[in-house]
């Protein structure tokens, strides 16, 4: 079984924040699946596991708040004697612009607080991974301020598109493995005729 993980904060007041984005994504999955509500379990909202691509796939959304989400995946991947190779964690990055996707095998957290307490609960840091892309700042404004503010309307209506292309990472992810998964989406980019 694989499990897929998309960190964020629970609360009306995060709905559509750029922190939000792995809970964004998973959301599209879970619909796309047609799942019901979640139970909630492992500190978050878990679904399945559900066929998806031919394989048995869980999805959680750990409601623990983004920095002590290593909590809530652990326990998951305990319980559900998860390979560290079955989990994709989703969360967004604002290293990367907005409209593109990173999937990884392995690495640091690169300053995404979430991905670091689950770096440190796992004990690794190889954990496949997929980033979206928020993008950064301009001037002055602090970074917890923008990964809390809320994605603009214009990016808003181009989201289809990075769900689109997380979604399709996700079955090569699945059915041909992670590098041929990461050869695909981290040559997207938004509005490029992809």
């Amino acid at each position: 079984m694989k499990l897929i993980v998309g960190l964020g904060n629970p609360g009306y007041e995060y709905v559509w924040t750029r922190h939000n984005a792995g809970w964004l994504i998973v959301d599209s999955f879970v619909a796309r699946l047609a799942l019901h509500e979640p139970q909630i379990k492992f500190r978050g909202a878990y679904w399945g596991p559900a066929l998806c691509f031919d394989e048995r796939v869980a999805f959680l959304e750990p409601h623990t708040y983004m920095n002590l989400s290593g909590l809530s995946v652990s326990e998951a991947v305990r319980y559900g004697n998860i390979e560290l190779s079955d989990l994709l964690i989703i969360s967004d990055d604002s290293a990367l612009p907005f409209g593109r996707i990173r999937m990884r095998k392995s690495g640091s957290a690169g300053g995404q607080n979430g991905l670091k307490s689950i770096l440190g609960a796992l004990g690794t840091l190889d954990v496949p991974r997929l980033r979206i892309g928020t993008g950064s700042p301009e001037g002055k404004m602090e970074m917890k301020e923008w990964v809390l503010g809320k994605i603009p309307p214009e990016q808003r209506r181009e989201w289809h598109k990075i769900e689109d292309a997380a979604w399709e990472a996700l079955g090569l992810w699945i059915r041909e493995g992670i590098d041929k998964a990461m050869t695909k989406a981290n040559g997207f980019r938004l509005n490029d005729g992809e």
